[in-house]
């Protein structure tokens, strides 16, 4: 073990090392010397975060329907029910929005899916409004 991690430190630490110590010499060579500071970067706008929170909602959201529609009956509707309830038979029926599996009267889907939808989506579209709201200039209200 100590070998190998040996071994990865000279293949992989030693020569990252080197370029990295190659890469200032030449920099100081040609007279760049140390890089220039970056500039300050101005705070995060309100609109900005509310975009940031539009976006983090429409992937939740994505993600929780994608995730609902791993319930839903493809290719062989009577194998959706004998993997979710145990029973080998067609299903009652089935809808994609909102996400909804019943077999045999039994609801598959987990309860919070179609809550979680509704949340998400009510949280992406209000952030979305509400960054291009922000977004406008100051004169313009």
């Amino acid at each position: 073990m100590a070998t190998l991690i040996g071994t990865m430190i000279l293949a992989i630490g030693l020569p990252a090392w080197a370029g990295i110590t190659y890469v200032g010499l030449v920099r100081a060579r040609r007279g760049g010397g140390l890089p220039r500071p970056a500039p300050p970067r101005s705070p995060r706008s309100p609109a900005r975060k509310a975009a940031y929170i539009a976006v983090a909602a429409y992937v939740a959201g994505g993600a929780v329907h994608l995730y609902g529609l791993s319930y839903m009956p493809f290719l062989f509707p009577e194998d959706a029910c004998w993997f979710a309830v145990g029973i080998k038979a067609s299903p009652d029926s089935s809808s994609a929005l909102p996400v909804s599996l019943v077999c045999h009267g039994i609801e598959v889907v987990p309860w919070w899916v179609n809550p979680g939808l509704l949340t998400l989506g009510a949280t992406a579209v209000g952030a979305t409004v509400a960054s291009v709201a922000l977004r406008r200039p100051r004169g313009a209200r």
